[in-house]
């Protein structure tokens, strides 16, 4: 229940900071509080007066989570609560009101928990596969009362053949239940159970629909940038919540500007990027979408038979790149405003700015989802040596270099066969400097206010003068490959460097770096691991960055826990006799190009593991001249 407990915890905290808002807004109610049946929020929601695309997003929470809710409920625990927002009323080109939807703010995974278990809605997986969470009751614990007794659990093959659990609770609920005809046939299979007794303990389940969940609702009077705190403050706390799921619920409200439209795009992109089979789905199952005189649908068609891993933009990224380019603009809670009609300079409610944002929006999400504009953008990429997802990260330097490539090619700054070079070498360097891993938004906006100002080429110029110091090659990047993941961006971009230059693998003579990377090859310790741990070298030392290089596997199954002085001896010596025995070269020469490529000093020949720090100090001077070299031949 420790979940629960955050929540609700979360939520006096949510209370007590609301109520010290007075001095933000003039208006006396900012929020109402309320409680409403768990079958009401379900009845809402179907009627589609809540907006929460998330439904149609993967669902993030693990199935224990979906069965430890169920349990709170049916005890009657608290689950916290749900807190919405009136969505501010809009002046409508006959000069009316409208009334918006309510905008949900937080508690969207609960919402979505109760509507796969207990109404038996499909959801998408992490994989973006439909699927249904089943949770499983078991009665006859149930009426044992045991605090330490399984009641309900997630559904297994198990559970669907046991005659004493109720396989999924959703038949319970399901308005063709029959609870006379469900007793007789389990207490015949379960004569133990008292018909009686099942009778209490299915009512108590079923009394689930009638537990209330609290309601916050924020008033549609609340300015735009009090909600936005408020909503800041809430993700601060540790909740699931992100800025691009709060723009997702605004724009799903505003039916008046499209908004359930450009929020669908956004959606089925973000799908088809990572299951291009979803398409067949989408058009037989969003019918309206798909009939639109727009044809959005024939702009995703391209997607079905997409093949790209490296980037599958989520919504957030398609948001902000779209946000980005279009507006120059970076931080989400900017674009919150700016869609509910906020005025910057007079922080005044204007409808034509709403009418202006989701205008540019529109355009930005188009131009992002473009066929033509994204594969461009992803050749540059893989192009500057970036092939796989395994040498990405993170995605926000990947959002800034696409709203960067998109910027140039309308605003023409400077020729279509320059484009390709400056955003690989933009890439490279935020991923370099680790530019957006820290507060990501802060710096594209800062990043942005420089552009607005020295355009992209300018203010590229200024960030490499600033940054590429003889110190920053010799000694910060040097510094940066001394640790021991392969995930390190400095590492990543090592193996860049590698590919661009279709480096030979390691004492191979046709196999590259490229191919190893693509098919899974091994990473080899170049001083073995268990010939290291043989002399007490501890599991921080010998896995180091410095001391990983791709290896066809036969060649590494030769090396075994052979000192590098003694393995490397003979490749040596395989150049003169030319026998195979370690790798396949047989060239003096091509040997010494292929320690060079892949960064090894020459001396390794001679090295044992009394040398193994100073091969560690050589070899990442290497690898960070390398790296040098690679952003420069960009």
């Amino acid at each position: 229940m420790s979940s629960i407990v955050k929540i609700s915890g979360l939520c006096k905290y949510f209370l007590k900071f609301v109520d010290s808002l007075e001095t933000k807004s003039m208006q006396s109610e900012k929020f109402t509080t309320t409680s409403m049946t768990i079958s009401a929020i379900l009845g809402l929601i179907k009627a589609e007066d809540i907006a929460i695309p998330e439904i149609q997003r993967p669902f993030v929470w693990k199935n224990k989570q979906v069965r430890d809710l169920m349990d709170s409920l049916y005890q009657g625990y608290p689950v916290g609560y749900i807190i919405l927002w009136k969505n501010p009323n809009v002046k409508l080109k006959d000069g009316t009101i409208s009334a918006g939807k309510k905008v949900l703010i937080d508690g969207q995974q609960r919402v979505t928990a109760l509507m796969t278990a207990i109404a038996g809605r499909n959801i998408f997986n992490s994989d973006y596969k439909l699927c249904r969470v089943k949770i499983a009751f078991d009665p006859i614990a149930a009426l044992k009362d045991d605090p330490e007794a399984e009641i309900f659990a997630v559904q297994t093959p198990a559970h669907v053949k046991s005659k004493n659990w109720i396989p999924d609770i959703a038949e319970v609920f399901d308005d063709n239940f029959r609870s006379y005809k469900f007793i007789n046939e389990y207490c015949t299979k379960n004569p133990e159970m008292n018909p009686d007794d099942l009778d209490f303990i299915i009512g108590k389940l079923k009394s689930i629909c009638s537990q209330s969940i609290g309601i916050i609702e924020l008033s549609d009077t609340l300015e735009i940038d009090v909600v936005t705190d408020i909503f800041v403050r809430i993700n601060s706390k540790g909740t699931t919540l992100n800025q691009g799921d709060f723009v997702m619920s605004k724009i799903a409200a505003d039916e008046e500007h499209g908004g359930n439209t450009l929020r669908k795009i956004i959606d089925y992109f973000s799908h088809l990027a990572k299951v291009p089979s979803y398409y067949d789905y989408l058009v037989s199952h969003d019918t309206d979408f798909c009939s639109k005189p727009e044809q959005y649908i024939k702009k995703l068609e391209w997607l079905k038979d997409d093949s790209e891993t490296v980037f599958d933009p989520e919504c957030d990224d398609i948001i902000r790149v779209a946000f980005m380019h279009k507006f120059q603009r970076a931080k989400l809670s900017e674009l919150v405003k700016m869609l509910s009609g906020r005025d910057f300079e007079t922080r005044e409610f204007k409808a034509e700015i709403i009418d202006d944002t989701y205008k540019g929006m529109y355009e930005g999400v188009l131009n992002a989802i473009n066929e033509h504009n994204f594969k461009q953008f992803m050749i540059a990429i893989k192009s500057a040596g970036f092939i796989s997802n395994k040498m990405v990260n993170s995605n926000m330097a990947l959002d800034f270099a696409y709203a960067l490539y998109l910027m140039l090619r309308e605003n023409k700054e400077v020729s279509v066969s320059e484009i390709k070079k400056i955003v690989q070498k933009w890439y490279v360097l935020s991923v370099l400097t680790g530019r957006y891993s820290a507060s990501p938004e802060s710096a594209f906006a800062k990043d942005m206010k420089q552009i607005r100002e020295h355009g992209v080429v300018g203010t590229l110029k200024n960030m490499e003068d600033a940054i590429f110091s003889d110190n920053f090659w010799n000694v910060q990047i040097p510094q940066d490959l001394n640790f021991h993941s392969t995930n390190n961006p400095t590492y990543l971009v090592y193996l860049a460097a590698q590919v661009y230059f279709n480096d030979v693998s390691l004492l191979s003579q046709n196999i590259c770096v490229k191919e190893l990377i693509e098919l899974g090859g091994d990473v080899h310790h170049i001083f073995p691991k268990q010939y290291l741990k043989d002399h007490g070298f501890e599991k921080t030392q010998y896995n180091q960055e410095g001391n990983y290089a791709f290896l066809d596997r036969p060649v590494n199954e030769s090396i075994g826990k052979k000192a590098p002085n003694e393995y490397f001896k003979i490749a040596k010596e395989q150049c003169d006799t030319k026998v195979i025995k370690c790798g396949s070269i047989t060239d003096i020469d091509e040997l010494k190009r292929n320690l060079a490529m892949n960064c090894v000093p020459e001396d390794v020949w001679d090295m044992d593991y009394t040398r193994y720090a100073e091969f560690l100090d050589k070899r990442r001077q290497l690898m960070a001249e390398k790296i040098r070299k690679y952003y420069y031949s960009l």
